[in-house]
């Protein structure tokens, strides 16, 4: 089921700004038993990047109430939240003064993932493409996410479950789809995200997670030879919690021991 502006639908207005510039926002979670997961945190960072890009956010009720709607034909599944600048006249201008938002909520089945993806770790490769910088977009889950679509045409390989990402300096940004972490001596590290990449809200999670249980975590640029070297590496999003690396070109890493910590954390934290 998709919703547009609260209203069953799969058409917006052709000079909508999301369409025409990726001029826009979004978030992707989960609903499972009629509850978004971790909501506050996705309505908080929504609400971030709007404010970041000069559009105004439904109120929390609002949305609410669409995924209220939603969940009267199935209880669990997954939940894109997208918002616009809504429509607008040619030209990169936004329009002033500024015209209502385009509010899409759409309902799609939770993706079913191999088990072994979880049990014993994912195989993944190394994307051909580079981030770019853009310090201003930086953490920004905004709609042109173009870089991660070309990536992603680089494999239809089923078994590689994820594409590394490093930006032109040769630093590890992330995956496709998924924040990236690794595990050096007991501690995690992230990639500093203040040139590009997109600031997930597992992400976040497996940060305050990892300060709640006493668990160093540091935030700074990481080379891919880094990745290579290290003891653990995972790839997170809100969809499929956490996921260790098993296989990246030559490299295999045996099943670690934080990663099992870690799931368990974050079940703990429940909703």
């Amino acid at each position: 089921m998709i919703l547009v502006n609260g209203v069953t639908s799969d058409a917006i207005a052709v000079t909508d700004r999301g369409l025409a510039y990726g001029d826009g926002v979004f978030r992707t979670f989960a609903v499972r038993g009629g509850e978004p997961l971790q909501w506050q945190r996705h309505y908080d960072r929504l609400n971030r990047d709007c404010a970041t890009l000069g559009i105004a956010c439904p109120g929390e009720a609002t949305l609410r109430a669409d995924l209220a709607h939603l969940s009267r034909s199935g209880s669990d599944f997954a939940v894109k939240i997208i918002i616009t600048r809504g429509p607008g006249a040619r030209g990169y201008a936004p329009p002033d003064p500024a015209q209502p938002t385009t509010r899409i909520v759409r309902a799609s089945a939770l993706p079913h993932y191999p088990q072994d993806f979880a049990s014993r770790g994912i195989r993944l490769r190394l994307c051909a493409l580079r981030l770019g910088f853009q310090p201003a977009l930086a953490g920004i889950k905004h709609l042109n996410r173009l870089e991660n679509v070309l990536a992603r045409r680089e494999w239809n390989d089923a078994d590689i479950a994820e594409g590394l990402l490093c930006d032109t300096e040769g630093n590890a940004i992330c995956g496709t789809m998924t924040n990236l972490f690794l595990v050096e001596r007991g501690a995690l590290f992230t990639p500093a995200l203040t040139r590009c990449g997109v600031a997930g809200v597992t992400r976040d999670r497996v940060i305050d997670a990892a300060a709640r249980h006493g668990v160093a975590c540091y935030v700074e640029n990481i080379s891919y030879e880094r990745v290579m070297r290290a003891g653990e590496v995972w790839l997170t999003n809100s969809l499929v919690g956490v996921w260790q690396a098993r296989e990246l070109g030559d490299r295999r890493w045996a099943t670690g021991t934080l990663v099992a910590h870690m799931r368990q954390w974050l079940d703990e934290e429940g909703a």
